[in-house]
């Protein structure tokens, strides 16, 4: 007769990475209610308040503030990441995002040549200086908004993919609601202010993450630190690329919004994205960025806690060919966590037992719970590993019968 119990297994985990770990006797402690850190929607409060983070406040003088995890997505830190804000000339990155986009479905050549109207040509603010009636190479524009933060280099782009940057605008909002932008919204390619214009910044962080993995083959002019055009040579305005400290992505900077960052470093295996507005001066904006992308590399590790075809737990099976059917997650499960998450981790693993046969590789059969103090709270699927046939008639008789006879 079928019986319904839990499993708790994989406390060893904890002691060690990997799926050696995971095969251990059954028994770990509960997850703490509550534990892990989940975020949450906030509204803006004062610059001088804390961030929140999985291992507690942190200090930040930006008024908007959120770093993420490349790798696994995790965010790391808080502070007002949902609120609508002013994005100034970090809205350039969905510009230069449609633009890769193109590229990338050969709608658009880097050595095709842009024309550049009036409008382009009088366009304020910071200039790669096009001249009217000439035409542009697309890679030089690229550089001209990435490297010069260009305003005229955008609307050569909007008015080139849509006929306009009203147009473009309304492209821009439509990507947006592709890659999930919950909180942005689109009036021009540039970031010029404009009251009906917003974005947050994790959507800031999402866009930046889609850029590095949707264009990788683009992405690497994001760190050049100077570009010249028009006999006139432009430092990057990144102060984490020119220090060589990130490889991206953008600054931006209105009376409204204040100075802000949208940075990204890769070191080791690890890449971190952080995203800042509402500083005072350029000197808050570089010291913060390399600040807080420091604190994130230091307090943080990515860590794999199994593989794909990793047995985490082997399952009686009620009547079937083999006595046993191996869970597995199907999939790499890497996870960022503090870099102390052993001591305050608890896993635990589910199932219903045992499991009756047929079992057809695949099924989800339990599921894998992680969560403690400081620890990100997650839930993972356990499939089956294998295909486990039912037993014959004569087969399932004597099991049936030996079940009873011993107890087994």
């Amino acid at each position: 007769m079928l019986t319904r119990r839990q499993a708790l297994s994989a406390s060893a985990l904890f002691a060690a990475t990997g799926p050696a770990a995971m095969s251990q006797p059954r028994h770990s402690a509960q997850p703490k209610a509550g534990a892990g850190f989940r975020g949450g929607r906030k509204e803006a409060g004062p610059t001088g308040s804390p961030a929140d983070t999985p291992i507690g406040p942190v200090d930040t003088i930006a008024r908007w503030a959120y770093i993420q995890d490349f790798n696994t997505g995790a965010s790391l830190l808080e502070k007002n990441a949902d609120a609508e804000m002013p994005p100034s000339s970090m809205t350039k990155l969905m510009t230069i995002y449609l633009v890769y986009d193109r590229l990338k479905q050969g709608k658009m050549r880097l050595d095709d040549e842009l024309p550049v109207t009036e409008r382009a040509w009088r366009m304020g603010g910071s200039k790669m200086f096009v001249q009217i009636g000439t035409q542009v190479k697309v890679e030089d524009l690229i550089r001209g908004v990435i490297v010069q933060s260009g305003n005229d280099a955008c609307i050569v782009f909007a008015e080139a993919i849509s006929g306009s940057e009203e147009q473009f605008a309304d492209l821009m909002n439509q990507k947006a609601k592709e890659l999930g932008l919950t909180n942005s919204n689109f009036k021009n390619s540039t970031g010029w202010p404009d009251p009906d214009q917003h974005m947050s910044c994790r959507d800031i962080a999402t866009l930046a993450r889609r850029i590095i993995h949707d264009f990788p083959e683009y992405y690497h002019y994001d760190a050049e630190k100077t570009f010249k055009y028009n006999n006139i040579e432009q430092g990057n305005r990144n102060p984490l690329v020119q220090k060589g400290t990130a490889d991206g992505l953008k600054t931006g900077h209105t009376e409204a919004g204040g100075y802000g960052l949208c940075a990204s470093s890769k070191r080791g295996d690890r890449r971190v994205i952080v995203v800042l507005n509402g500083l005072e001066s350029m000197h808050q904006r570089a010291d913060e960025g390399e600040r807080l992308m420091d604190w994130a590399f230091a307090n943080f590790e990515d860590v794999t806690l199994f593989a794909a075809g990793d047995v985490v737990e082997r399952v009686p099976v009620w009547l079937g060919v083999l006595p046993t059917v191996p869970l597995v997650g199907g999939r790499d499960l890497a996870v960022t966590m503090p870099r102390n998450w052993r001591k305050n981790a608890a896993v635990k693993v589910s199932y219903d037992a045992p499991i009756r046969a047929p079992v057809a590789k695949g099924t989800t059969l339990g599921k894998l719970m992680v969560a403690g103090d400081g620890v990100p709270g997650m839930e993972v699927p356990l499939l089956a590993g294998e295909d486990v046939p039912k037993l014959s008639l004569p087969g399932r008789a004597i099991a049936v019968l030996s079940h009873y006879v011993t107890g087994g």
